[in-house]
């Protein structure tokens, strides 16, 4: 794992993207922030990569292959295309098949409830979040599971950092910082924000041997 795993996944994409162009030229802000907004979106990367490839594919075999894509953006319909393929694939709220985002949030209440190490705060609330997480497996679609899913946790984290004390965090932000300084030069101020926050929930969370609470890494088998 890199010393900075959440910016993993823009690199990723810069890389994939820039090689299928074949224009040595890194992503503009503008495409940074395009990113930023498959990765809140939970969007896998397989899944973000196979959009790319699909829309540079098409380009090559169309008429216009002779023009220079120039922007990331070019790729997004057939990101958001792949995109819907998976979430028809998970099968959240009814579709036929194996509910695969209903067990995981079944999954993420066991995981709350085994939680170890937790101070008071997180404790209470840990218990409570399970509960939540048992009674919403009942339905709802995958984007509002998504956001919702996103609120628990931002619940959890502030819990976890009053628990943790002002000492402990001021190193832990110190120690993420330092780790994300060679993305300052190269992203907008939001992306990186957006990579502070994503660390440090995830090193609060892992301290407690606790996911985040993201259909981010469901599998939806050969959907996509």
């Amino acid at each position: 794992m890199s010393a900075d795993p959440e910016a993993d996944y823009y690199q990723a994409v810069e890389e994939y993207f820039v090689a299928r162009r074949g224009d040595p030229l890194f992503l503009s802000n503008a495409e940074w922030n395009l990113v930023r907004k498959w990765r809140l979106a939970a969007l896998p990367l397989r899944v973000v990569l196979r959009g790319i490839r699909d829309a540079l594919d098409a380009h090559a075999h169309g008429w216009n292959r002779d023009r220079k894509i120039r922007s990331l953006a070019y790729c997004a319909a057939e990101v958001e295309s792949a995109a819907e393929r998976w979430r028809r694939a998970l099968a959240f709220g009814g579709a036929p098949g194996p509910d695969v985002a209903a067990s995981a949030l079944r999954g993420f209440a066991q995981d709350l409830q085994r939680a170890r190490d937790l101070g008071p705060r997180g404790r209470e609330l840990a218990l409570v979040l399970a509960r939540e997480l048992e009674l919403r497996a009942l339905g709802g679609s995958l984007d509002e599971v998504t956001t919702w899913l996103a609120e628990l946790e931002g619940r959890l984290v502030v819990a976890l950092a009053e628990d943790a004390g002002a000492e402990r965090m001021a190193a832990l932000e110190a120690e993420i910082d330092a780790g994300l300084e060679r993305w300052r030069k190269r992203m907008p101020a939001r992306v990186v924000e957006t990579l502070l926050r994503e660390s440090r929930a995830r090193r609060l969370l892992e301290s407690h041997a606790l996911p985040r609470l993201s259909l981010f890494h469901l599998e939806a088998g050969g959907a996509v």
